[in-house]
């Protein structure tokens, strides 16, 4: 059952919403954690059967709980599925399930959340957990396919066997089209679909992690204004995970430059070079979804969410688990327990500050 007045409600009770619900626990303030899905986790379990995390399980766990295992192994998505479900039971965290949040809008000196439900919940301050991946982003020549071009996205993909027999284009080559690709090219003719250059380090430097190493040297905690910051976001470089370009080509996978026209089921790049395809798979990036905020001031003119450091220009509104929110760490698991501490902090600030009466 949803409370209908609040200190604090949390949007969306993934990572980073369990991960500030931990923090908060340990004040005084009267918060919730809501949810659209129907179990903790499902988030990922939705996902493709493949995905395993970003990070090794010794940069996944959330503060206060290590995720178990193999501490260089990568848990997959349903393991990781089950640790949230787990870490939300163990620090009894306030999490109502079912519940989607159709609008949000400010009313008096309070927000306003309206439930698909019906429900009005009235809270002195909101937070967005809903995550940086929430709605595929499908460029406006998808519509130029022959209708019976098979079409999906990371939000739609399963597994190999869901894939009929056929061409697949794989379309944006970073780390969800590498995977997909790479599976793909076992059972499946599997062209890739280059775009700007990326750079790949080793899975292990001098016999560490290369997440160590990030950490070690402090890359995981740069700011987004600075100039490292600023050359990071630029490059965006990650670990290969044995799926450099070269090694794709040795599995099967046929690279391609960039996608540029689309007519019928011909696809052509950006080198001159064209072909034929039967399914597309887009892994073009992901937009937020933001069309149920009604507080026009937190959005750009394209919809993108507004916030620096999880603060919006409206009191009371909050971020967290942006990418880039504090730091490069901010979107991974590792960096939302850090960003929770700070947010719970300037958050206990503003209500304190409006709790005093004048």
């Amino acid at each position: 059952m949803t409370s209908s007045n609040l200190d604090i409600l949390i949007i969306g009770a993934g990572q980073a919403g369990l991960a500030l619900g931990y923090h908060l626990r340990q004040t005084s303030w009267h918060f919730q954690l809501v949810d659209g899905h129907g179990r903790i986790g499902d988030s990922w379990r939705n996902r493709y059967a493949s995905l395993r995390l970003f990070t090794p399980r010794s940069y996944s766990s959330l503060p206060g709980m290590e995720l178990s295992g193999d501490p260089a192994g990568y848990a997959g998505r349903i393991e990781f599925a089950d640790y949230l479900e787990v870490y939300a039971r163990h620090f009894a965290l306030p999490v109502v399930m079912n519940t989607t949040i159709q609008k949000l809008d400010r009313a008096n000196d309070c927000f306003r959340a309206s439930t698909e439900s019906g429900q009005i919940i009235t809270t002195r301050s909101v937070v967005l957990a809903t995550g940086a991946f929430q709605q595929p982003i499908i460029p406006a020549f998808s519509k130029s396919f022959s209708a019976g071009t098979l079409q999906f996205s990371p939000a739609t993909y399963r597994n190999p066997g869901e894939i009929p027999a056929g061409v697949v284009l794989v379309v944006g080559d970073g780390a969800t089209g590498r995977d997909i690709a790479a599976e793909l090219a076992d059972s499946h003719r599997v062209l890739l679909a280059a775009g700007r250059s990326r750079r790949l380090v080793p899975d292990y430097i001098l016999g560490r992690s290369a997440w160590w190493w990030f950490d070690k040297f402090g890359f995981l905690r740069v700011s987004p204004g600075t100039p490292l910051g600023r050359y990071l976001r630029r490059s965006d470089p990650f670990p290969g995970r044995g799926k450099g370009l070269k090694q794709l080509a040795l599995k099967g996978v046929r690279v391609m430059s960039r996608l540029v026209n689309v007519m019928g089921r011909r696809v052509t790049f950006s080198d001159g070079e064209s072909a034929e395809v039967d399914i597309v798979i887009w892994t073009t990036g992901y937009r937020d979804r933001s069309d149920w905020v009604d507080i026009p001031e937190v959005k750009d003119a394209q919809g993108q969410f507004l916030q620096q450091s999880g603060i919006s220009s409206v009191a009371g509104l909050y971020f967290i688990g942006r990418p880039w929110q504090t730091n490069r760490g901010s979107a991974l698991i590792l960096g939302v327990g850090a960003d929770a501490e700070d947010l719970a902090r300037k958050i206990t600030t503003h209500l304190q500050a409006a709790s005093v009466i004048p």
